[in-house]
């Protein structure tokens, strides 16, 4: 159940980075070095790709 609760929490907030790395990358929020700097519009999907991936694992019924 701990394990479950703690990838829970980590999808979330690999989610909820990946999607602020994306806009700071697009340039929608500044005040950061990485504003408008391409490689994070890239790295930020990527993040939050593997957030949703581990969200659906984590979630996935056990036989």
């Amino acid at each position: 159940m701990v394990l479950r609760t703690l990838g829970l929490v980590l999808a979330v907030l690999l989610v909820a980075v990946g999607a602020l790395w994306t806009f700071q990358g697009l340039g929608y929020v500044e005040g950061s070095f990485m504003t408008g700097e391409r490689t994070w519009s890239v790295v930020g999907p990527l993040v939050a790709g593997f957030g949703v991936a581990l969200f659906l694992v984590v979630v996935r019924p056990r036989p």
